[in-house]
């Protein structure tokens, strides 16, 4: 997922649409071929918009447990959101890549990353958490899963893939949709993206100097997330053993002060439009 991506923060992104087909060859064809074509470019809108909505109710479920987190609980594993959605020429062009017939059916059982969304997490524990509890949702069917962290890629990728199917209600059928979810920690985000950009620049030819220099750049950030993860939790572990108090020496009792002040703003403005004052 590199380009076309777009962050998601706490609150969720504003709907892309679906960009329109590039108008349809039309001179010199037959009447019979000119509705072909035209239904062929109709049935393939609506494919992709399908995707695209699929997508962004994956977003939803992850904002709604980023936010949670971020007001319920001491910590949010959840540091950045992005997604992308191929256009119709990328799934055109990876279909032919993969010898796959230009059929809509035949797309849709074999290509499985036309919608996709990134997780980027602090710690490696937090990957596993968050893969978990998406998986744990009722209307989510987990697909396939790879744990490239676990056994990484020869050139040292990791991350966590699903593939998962959401069902999309649409005006006459519901769609199950499969989405694509990579979720990593920052260190691996940042091999990962460098990565990408070396390859793109050597059009995937690629010197063994860097292929190597690559490969320990990898191991590096294997060992700074393991470091950073054991600080983490030696911290945490000395934070539960300190009791909590307040500033005059007392225990927390609960109070209005230990609710995040954003969330308090919110809830008084809901109140106030429910009560007219």
């Amino acid at each position: 997922m590199s380009a076309g991506t777009h962050q998601a923060g706490s609150v969720p992104p504003q709907r892309s649409v679906v960009p329109a087909p590039p108008p349809l060859p039309l001179g010199g064809l037959t009447s019979e071929q000119r509705a072909a074509l035209s239904t062929a470019r109709d049935e393939l809108t609506r494919f992709v918009m399908a995707y695209q909505f699929g997508m962004e109710e994956m977003l939803t479920k992850v904002n709604i447990l980023k936010d949670e987190f971020h007001y319920v609980h001491d910590y949010n594993p959840i540091e950045h959101v992005s997604s992308r959605l191929k256009s119709p020429e990328g799934i055109l062009t990876k279909a032919l890549r993969k010898g796959c017939p230009l059929r809509v059916d035949a797309i849709r059982e074999q290509i499985f990353d036309i919608a996709g969304i990134r997780i980027t997490c602090s710690f490696i524990a937090d990957t596993y958490t968050i893969r978990d509890m998406l998986m744990a949702q009722e209307d989510v069917t987990v697909v396939e899963v790879k744990d490239y962290i676990a056994e990484p890629k020869g050139n040292g990728y990791k991350s966590l893939h699903l593939i998962v199917q959401v069902p999309v209600y649409l005006s006459d059928r519901v769609e199950r949709v499969n989405v694509e979810i990579q979720i990593r920690t920052i260190a691996m985000d940042f091999w990962a993206s460098l990565e990408h950009k070396i390859y793109y620049k050597y059009d995937g030819d690629v010197p063994q100097t860097l292929l190597d220099e690559l490969r320990d750049a990898a191991d590096a950030a294997n060992r700074l997330d393991v470091k950073m993860e054991r600080l983490h939790q030696e911290v945490s572990t000395l934070h539960q053993e300190q009791p909590a108090t307040s500033t005059d020496g007392a225990q927390p009792d609960g109070t209005l002060e230990s609710v995040p002040a954003e969330l308090l703003r919110s809830l008084f403005q809901q109140i106030g439009r429910e009560t007219g004052t």
